[in-house]
């Protein structure tokens, strides 16, 4: 009878440390499920958001971020490029009517616009990327931006003649849309005299003054990146078809 008592309890003892494992293999089956949803929801949300964003150096909104949206050819000017290229333009920005062509991120425009620019028109023609801008200009209470959601090129063909102060040239590289653009600006007179057109390439690639209305004022190598500020010093004349 004893030995019969000393088996049954046991079994019993055995029955509750089965229990007892299955309950804490449950348990941390289940943790580590909700853990691996957990990482798949953050890289889910981190893929919708883009791959990261980029720092408003100075101005009324200092220190703010614009995410970078993950889409194709998108390369946002890095920091050390806006810090040299608006110390070049330090004296240029307050007041000026900018476009930020191939807008992308909108690091360049909305720089500009933070740092007291009158107007900055931010070109993009990415759906996902100009809605981006727009959720960006409301948040930050940008008055002095415009969302334009078109290609850069078929909007430089209507830019009016001497209404820009300031264009920023950023395009993904290797497609020569630099090189467009400021054709198109140039037959257009799209800047006024003294103004500015800032050209951001490869450093190999081969940028071509367009005439003698227009100067170098700054050039860098910076890295992969080639710099380029040029500079409206004269008038533009167009042939009259007789």
């Amino acid at each position: 009878m004893q030995y019969c008592d000393a088996l049954h309890l046991y079994v019993v003892h055995l029955v509750c440390c089965a229990s007892d494992l299955l309950t804490t293999a449950l348990v941390l089956g289940l943790m580590d499920c909700a853990s691996r949803y957990r990482k798949m929801k953050k890289t889910s949300k981190r893929k919708n958001q883009g791959s990261g964003s980029v720092r408003i150096i100075a101005g009324d909104w200092r220190g703010s971020r614009l995410p970078i949206p993950d889409l194709p050819g998108l390369r946002p000017s890095g920091d050390r490029c806006r810090e040299i290229l608006f110390s070049w333009l330090q004296a240029h920005i307050r007041g000026a009517v900018c476009v930020d062509l191939f807008s992308g991120s909108g690091a360049l425009g909305m720089e500009a616009a933070s740092r007291g620019a009158a107007l900055v028109i931010l070109i993009e023609k990415q759906r996902r990327a100009a809605e981006i801008l727009q959720e960006n200009a409301t948040r930050l209470k940008a008055e002095n931006t415009r969302i334009v959601a078109t290609d850069a090129i078929q909007w430089l063909h209507q830019c009016a003649a001497q209404s820009l102060d300031v264009a920023f040239i950023d395009p993904p590289f290797g497609l020569q849309l630099e090189t467009r653009a400021l054709e198109l600006i140039t037959s257009g007179d799209c800047i006024k005299s003294g103004g500015h057109v800032y050209l951001e390439t490869a450093a190999t690639a081969a940028i071509t003054v367009p005439g003698p209305a227009w100067e170098i004022s700054r050039e860098k190598v910076l890295g992969e990146v080639r710099m380029l500020l040029l500079k409206k010093v004269g008038v533009i004349l167009k042939a009259i078809d007789a």
